[in-house]
């Protein structure tokens, strides 16, 4: 292995790890926004239990979230410093504005959601919830702007030549809103609502199998349900826009993600199967003029192949297309799962759907899942380009790195990860067990109120 290659196995493996917790707190982050909504209508002590034991579980993903997030910056500098050169006037502005517009937002509030549920009004919490749930949303528009000005660049220019040659804004709405951004942002949000909507599911499901908290067991079960389906709904409209985007501005990458080597007409589409790159063809199920259809509204009109497009420009076609089809099966999965659940619920049979409460504690894993293959699908499918047809990867890896610094550092951080994970599921697990204590109980600032009584 060379040190390019080294380079993005280092920064997917840490990017890997750090996105199993950004996406549950913007998940979880709506969830407290509507179960504090509920609670303040009701003032039921069902709902304040459950709203207090969540803002504890979120105040432990959001603190792993936090840790795990800032060694990408490290990385940039250490790794790929001559990326950082060309790109530093373009990220510069827009990360600047998700540390003022979305981190100070949401730690300055944090306090106060986590503390001050006895100690402010209501209302007052409240409105700190949903500043909390902003700057977790906020956070993740800025990251994905800047991330799709990588697959679609805009609104720049080119200043300098060969090493000394920088990308510089020529129009910042138009680097901000470039031809994928929205589409990419309102699919990756949506991705993260299930990410936290799911994990509320499993919890959910957990307690009604072993007949514990059944009141609260039930609210979560049915919260979850109800907005699952409607963010799966919507994930077939903003899969499909998003799909319409790769295909005008990416086709090396759409091809990749169906496996289309050839341009012909009545282009299909793939249900399961995998790619023989000997042959260049599809072993599968397939719909024919299915893909042709949906990209052009008409089964007749051929999809660009990879015969159109030069071979070093090719991404990894059978990595990526096994990536982008998990993502659609555990779409389905997740789907099949939030329909029979729905119709237990309808028969008033959840209590006895053990089958249903089994599959749910675990469907937890099936968002995490949908999100890491996304994701490595659109990074993957961007190769061999780190800025789409402007910076070769290769281009942007730093100059003087050493192969065994880059071993003795993954071996690091592998070692490092699962020490935080295995703790992170230890204090989770250990939460999670302990339960749902009473209102009298399970007061975030009782102790504080203890030790400092109001006078």
């Amino acid at each position: 292995m060379d040190t390019l290659l080294l380079s993005r196995i280092q920064f997917a493996l840490n990017i890997a790890f750090h996105f199993i917790y950004p996406p549950l707190s913007i998940g979880l982050a709506l969830f407290l926004v509507v179960l504090e909504g509920v609670y303040m209508k009701t003032r039921s002590d069902h709902y304040r239990q459950l709203l207090e034991f969540w803002i504890k579980i979120f105040a432990l993903i959001f603190a792993i979230g936090v840790a795990t997030g800032l060694v990408q910056t490290f990385a940039f500098g250490t790794n790929w410093a001559r990326y950082s050169r060309f790109v530093g006037d373009v990220f510069g502005s827009a990360l600047a504005a998700e540390g003022i517009f979305a981190f100070f937002l949401e730690a300055g509030f944090l306090g106060v959601l986590l503390f001050g549920i006895d100690r402010v009004r209501p209302s007052a919490h409240y409105f700190s919830t949903i500043c909390v749930a902003i700057g977790a949303h906020f956070s993740a528009v800025w990251i994905v702007i800047v991330n799709s000005w990588m697959q679609t660049p805009a609104g720049y220019a080119i200043q300098g030549e060969g090493s000394s040659a920088r990308a510089v804004v020529t129009n910042f709405w138009e680097m901000l809103w470039n031809p994928s951004s929205l589409d990419r942002l309102v699919h990756v949000i949506l991705g993260c609502w299930l990410a936290g909507f799911f994990f509320v599911l499993s919890v959910g499901c957990y307690y009604l199998l072993h007949r514990r908290h059944e009141k609260e067991a039930f609210v979560m079960i049915k919260i979850s349900l109800f907005f699952s389906l409607i963010i799966l709904l919507l994930q077939v409209i903003s899969g499909d826009s998003s799909a319409k985007i790769v295909a005008r501005y990416q086709p090396a990458k759409l091809a990749a993600m169906e496996g289309i080597y050839r341009t012909e007409p009545y282009t299909p589409i793939s249900l399961m199967g995998w790619v023989d790159s000997k042959e260049e063809r599809v072993h599968g199920i397939q719909i024919p003029g299915l893909l042709s259809f949906l990209v052009y509204r008409d089964p007749a009109t051929p999809v660009p192949g990879l015969d159109q497009i030069p071979r070093e420009n090719w991404p990894n076609v059978p990595l990526i297309f096994q990536f982008y089809h998990t993502m659609l099966a555990c779409w389905a999965a997740m789907l099949l799962i939030v329909l029979y659940g729905l119709y237990q619920w309808k028969k008033a049979r959840l209590p006895r759907a053990r089958i249903f409460l089994r599959v749910g504690v675990f469907s937890v894993i099936l968002p995490q899942l949908a999100l890491q293959t996304g994701w490595f699908t659109a990074e993957m499918g961007r190769q061999p380009w780190i800025i789409y047809g402007v910076m070769r990867t290769a281009d942007g890896v730093s100059k003087n790195l050493v192969k065994e610094q880059l071993w003795g550092s993954i071996t690091m951080f592998v070692l490092i990860y699962l020490l935080l994970f295995f703790l992170f599921i230890f204090l989770l697990d250990r939460k999670i067990k302990q339960g749902i204590a009473p209102q009298e109980e399970s007061s975030a600032s009782s102790t504080y109120n203890h030790i400092f009584p109001e006078t």
